[in-house]
């Protein structure tokens, strides 16, 4: 009988071996320990504020339940896709009042559960040590999903139904302002590995900075602005939960708060769209 086959079939590690726990003995302490290296909540461009303030502490707990029950790493990725693209549907329901901030509250609930997956599977991967390539172009694309089916359903909502109208296409065209922006972050890895580089230029973050003045303090006033967090999926769920909530006490017959929610964020998805783009041409990430 093998090594791994003696653990898988006792449940315990044999000596030897790594000291983690198989993944049925494993504790939430284990999980904290192997699945939570040092430094994760610290990676700001890469860790969602939500996950350093609150879902990284819960999502131990989870992943201990998802290990005892058998998932792998890219299941968890499923079903996190899953989740986020439920929640625009959720909230693209025709409904209107009272019925609007409910299907408003699933779709901020999904986009809850879409974030504690994404920490999830991740450390799910590491416990187990299975990540992989497959696994980020997964997580990748689940990301691009969950923000697109929620900007789509934040236009059906603004329009009030499932029909054809200028509100459903502004609700489009944010989305596709922002796979547009997640595509010119990763189509730098592409330029750059097309051209026998490295995925990260040389020079740390001073590489991400333009090269010009002006364009830099562009760069850095929106930064501190993050006025383009309203397309991210937890801050846009927890917005149009607050206009819902506020078309709900107006009692205005047309969805008001959420159209000019939807005017805001489709607004930001082209500029945002735009700025990036000039950002990273002017920036060495391309040299």
């Amino acid at each position: 009988m093998s090594r791994n086959m003696e653990a898988e079939i006792t449940g315990h590690q044999v000596p030897g071996d790594d000291q983690r726990p198989h993944r049925k003995g494993a504790s939430v302490a284990d999980i904290r320990r192997y699945g939570q290296p040092p430094g994760l909540k610290d990676r700001r461009n890469e860790e969602h504020w939500a996950g350093r303030l609150y879902m990284r502490d819960l999502s131990p707990y989870f992943a201990w339940i998802a290990l005892r029950l058998g998932f792998s790493p890219n299941q968890l990725t499923y079903l996190m896709m899953l989740s986020g693209i439920v929640a625009g549907v959720v909230v693209s329901l025709p409904a209107s009042g009272t019925a609007a901030l409910w299907t408003a509250l699933g779709g901020a609930v999904l986009i809850q559960v879409y974030l504690l997956l994404d920490c999830v599977d991740g450390e799910v991967a590491r416990y187990l040590r299975r990540t992989s390539v497959a696994g980020v172009f997964l997580d990748r694309i689940g990301h691009y999903l969950s923000e697109v089916s929620l900007l789509i359903g934040l236009g059906f909502a603004a329009q009030g139904g499932w029909r054809n109208g200028g509100w459903a296409e502004l609700g489009l065209v944010a989305a596709l302002g922002a796979a547009l922006i997640k595509a010119e972050t990763d189509n730098v890895v592409v330029a750059r590995a097309k051209s026998g580089l490295p995925a990260d230029p040389t020079g740390g973050d001073r590489a991400l900075r333009p090269r010009s003045t002006g364009i830099a303090l562009a760069r850095q006033a929106a930064s501190m602005l993050r006025f383009h967090r309203i397309i991210g999926a937890v801050e846009l769920s927890l917005l149009i939960l607050a206009a819902a909530a506020l078309d709900a006490v107006l009692g205005t017959e047309t969805p008001a708060a959420v159209r000019v929610l939807m005017v805001a964020v489709a607004a930001v998805a082209v500029l945002q769209t735009l700025l990036h783009l000039v950002s990273i041409l002017a920036s060495r990430r391309l040299k």
